[in-house]
């Protein structure tokens, strides 16, 4: 296995209607898969790494689905539980072209219920990176420690450790969210937060601090993504600006998501972390130009069609100590 996430999924309905509509005025509904670690297993296995998941789901025609998708995507389901009698989350969006906001029904779902005893400890130590969010930690305390189990496997199998802190300040208080992304960082070998919520968590504003605070807590690279302003990444004692890949922006549903998949599925595939996030700013680019989270998630031959002769950015500096 080559990436291996632990998660929710929700089933998503993202609305058809015009531009800035709210969703309780929506009457027609494109129905799709969601959910950030979900979206990111799928990102992974169209750029090609062998990629699985671990999460909680119903017996219901929702949790068919999903395990239907995953399957159709070559994401391996094994170390997925189906819980008898219980609801998979949905959620619902309205979107405009530079955000989306969300509506959701997950309130005990089966992956709240996720828990420690419920991590496979053999395949995230068999796995090269095992990528984790903020969301999982804050639906449930059993998730949040569920996630930390499987922080601690990898750790001793020398696993590597990407992680999203994937804010989301309605499903917890902020104290509280701000102590465990900020421990999490610390465990982590790769952090992917994005820019508002990095500057949450540190209280900096400026990209480059902002950056310099999560080098700082331990990680060896870190992606700040910047959406249509690129990416900055640090490793090796180095900052790289990468570049926004130009397009015409529909949904950004689910970009970071793409980006955390195709950057761990390249980095896993011996791409270094300066090609595997100039790959990675090109595909969640192009997953904003279609509607949803996981129908626009490209193939790794589209995003090398898409790079085509571009070469890796090489502006660098050193990071500020």
């Amino acid at each position: 296995m080559d990436v291996i996430a632990v998660g929710e999924p929700l089933l998503e309905f993202n609305s058809t209607g015009a531009a800035d509509e709210p969703v309780a005025a929506g009457t027609a509904f494109a129905v799709g898969y969601g959910g950030d670690t979900s979206n990111t297993a799928i990102a992974a296995a169209r750029s090609g790494a062998r990629a699985g998941y671990v999460t909680r789901i119903g017996d219901d025609d929702f949790g068919d689905a999903f395990v239907r998708l995953w399957e159709r995507e070559g994401v391996a389901t094994e170390q997925v539980i189906r819980e008898p009698g219980g609801r998979t989350g949905i959620y619902f969006i309205a979107r405009t072209p530079s955000a989306s906001s969300f509506t959701y029904y997950r309130a005990h779902s089966p992956a709240s219920r996720l828990a420690p005893e419920d991590i496979p400890e053999e395949a995230i130590a068999g796995a090269r990176l095992l990528h984790l969010s903020g969301i999982t930690q804050a639906i449930s305390p059993s998730a949040c420690d569920a996630a930390f189990h499987a922080m601690e496997t990898a750790r001793r199998a020398s696993t590597l450790i990407s992680y999203d802190p994937n804010l989301r300040p309605a499903l917890w208080p902020a104290e509280r969210a701000r102590a465990v992304v900020l421990r999490s960082v610390e465990l982590c070998d790769i952090a992917l937060p994005n820019l508002e919520e990095g500057r949450v968590i540190t209280g900096l504003q400026e990209p480059e601090e902002v950056l310099d605070a999560f080098v700082r807590r331990g990680p060896s690279i870190v992606a700040l993504k910047l959406g249509a302003q690129g990416v900055l990444l640090a490793h090796d004692g180095q900052v790289t600006r990468i570049p926004p890949h130009p397009v015409t922006p529909v949904d950004s549903t689910g970009a970071g998501d793409t980006f955390d998949g195709a950057f761990a599925a390249r980095l896993t595939g011996g791409a270094s972390p300066v090609e595997a996030a100039h790959y990675a700013a090109v595909a969640a680019a192009l997953t904003t130009t279609g509607p949803g989270a996981v129908t626009p998630i490209p193939h790794r031959g589209v995003v090398d069609a898409a790079i085509g002769a571009e070469k890796p950015p090489v502006n660098r500096r050193p990071i500020r100590r």
